[in-house]
């Protein structure tokens, strides 16, 4: 594959960089930051948004959530699909990630490694059987403290699981940030916690907690090349699929390829 990698200059972007030259890929060239584009010493070029559109089979993308809108907009004018990585996604910028769907085909995950996205199956399924009514959810996440969303998009993902399990939406009973005097706990909700520190590259617990008895699943990440690892796979599974917005779940045939009709 021919491959263009947006915010090559930072840890993740390096990570694919070489999963994709050891997958023996084509790197053509990435995007920098005007932050990182005096340091970035590399034999792989800096190119623009729209060159990459246009040359790349496949354009990875793990960069921030400030960036999306216009990354939807010049990669729908081109040819490559979009592995989108990116977490902290406003509604409205989901709307121009669903927009550019229409074009190209989009991949779009909160996590890429294989363990957490079968620990949200799991978590669905245990969800179905368990009573909201005396089994509380709650989920724990912990990443570096340097990320600057909370609670993570891998811990929503997660909940966003329960929430389906049961029939609900995670909107309708999300419960985060919990501060002060803040009332006894809703009966069906799911609850967030998160916690910043150090160099952690993402951990996430949750739990299912009865008068009597307590189920907890939970999962630690020990380095990124899992996230670069899995958007490879990705980016391979996606070249050559018809526009749509599809999901890492179908990636896995965890559930069918659905494109635009995902729900």
């Amino acid at each position: 594959m021919r491959v263009g990698i947006l915010g090559i200059a930072g840890r993740m972007g390096q990570e694919l960089v070489a999963q994709a030259r050891a997958a023996g890929h084509d790197v053509i060239g990435g995007t920098l930051n005007p932050a990182s584009a005096r340091a970035y010493r590399n034999d792989i070029p800096a190119l623009g948004l729209p060159h990459l559109a246009g040359q790349s089979d496949v354009v990875i993308d793990f960069t921030h959530a400030d960036a999306v809108a216009e990354h939807a907009r010049v990669l729908s004018t081109g040819r490559a699909a979009w592995v989108l990585g990116t977490t902290g996604i406003a509604p409205e910028q989901q709307l121009q990630v669903e927009a550019a769907s229409h074009r190209i085909a989009v991949l779009q995950a909160a996590h890429f490694g294989l363990g957490i996205n079968l620990l949200m199956t799991v978590a669905r399924q245990l969800a179905a059987i368990l009573p909201a009514e005396t089994y509380d959810a709650e989920i724990v996440e912990m990443h570096h403290r340097q990320k600057v969303d909370a609670p993570s998009g891998s811990a929503l993902l997660l909940g966003q699981a329960v929430a389906e399990g049961r029939g609900t939406t995670l909107a309708a009973v999300m419960e985060s940030g919990r501060d002060g005097h803040c009332g006894a706990r809703a009966t069906g909700a799911i609850g967030f916690a998160s916690l910043r520190g150090g160099q952690i590259v993402g951990e996430h617990s949750l739990s299912f907690t009865a008068l009597g008895e307590q189920i907890t699943l939970s999962h630690r990440a020990f380095d990124r090349n899992i996230f670069a690892a899995g958007a490879m796979r990705a980016a391979a599974w996606l070249v050559g699929r018809p526009p749509g917005l599809y999901g890492i779940d179908e990636m896995l045939d965890l559930r069918p390829a659905r494109g635009h009709d995902r729900q």
